[in-house]
């Protein structure tokens, strides 16, 4: 198959600063309820990107669950190769692809982890298989086969019975503070918008537009 031939044709409005909120996280708001009313899958699926103290990139999808002027949260296990890069370098990369809609959100920013509490609320909310599964995974270690997940899933079955499931103390959540926050439209031609949002010395956003 020739994919060199493969071509999509933008066709959206497009955007300018003045057409954008200038706050960055009410304008994310606003293209995220676009995105969840257009029924785009999962439209909290996010790319994170990370680098090891090596210096070597690694990228995967996570799902963002939480969001506020503050910055961007997801969850993760502590001892996942994601979790290890961000200790080493807290430097990170998230990407929305809302490709239905021809835009994208790209955040770069510092990851920190979020208060336990705060992991406690959102592990209790989770549904029961998801929270034994946060039990049964070592994120990112290499396994001989699925049946140790299934065995291993079978024991804490029957350990977490009955009663609540306690929050790994391996397992918590991040947030992403963001100092760089660009939102990009799909134009014709491939002549894009892309506006970007750079965070100031005291805390005020400064708008722009780079070229596609």
């Amino acid at each position: 198959m020739d994919i060199s031939s493969l071509r999509q044709e933008y066709s959206t409005t497009g955007i300018t600063k003045d057409s954008l909120d200038p706050n960055p996280f009410k304008q994310f708001e606003i293209w995220f309820n676009q995105a969840f009313e257009a029924e785009i899958v999962e439209p909290n699926a996010m790319s994170l990107s990370t680098v090891s103290k090596e210096g070597a990139p690694s990228a995967r999808t996570v799902l963002l669950k939480g969001y506020d002027e503050d910055g961007f949260i997801f969850y993760t296990n502590y001892g996942s190769s994601k979790a290890q890069d961000i200790t080493e370098n807290p430097k990170v990369v998230s990407l929305f692809p809302w490709l239905a809609l021809e835009r994208q959100v790209i955040i770069r920013g510092s990851a920190q982890k979020v208060p336990t509490s705060q992991s406690l609320k959102y592990f209790a909310s989770r549904p029961r298989g998801s929270q034994l599964g946060a039990w049964v995974s070592t994120q990112s270690g290499h396994i001989s086969s699925r049946s140790v997940l299934e065995s291993t899933l079978a024991k804490l079955k029957e350990k977490f019975a009955t009663g609540e499931i306690p929050l790994p103390d391996f397992w918590g959540g991040y947030r992403i503070v963001p100092t760089y926050i660009e939102f990009w439209q799909g134009r014709s031609n491939r002549l894009h918008d892309r506006i970007t949002y750079e965070l100031n010395e005291d805390n005020t956003w400064t708008l722009g537009r780079k070229s596609p």
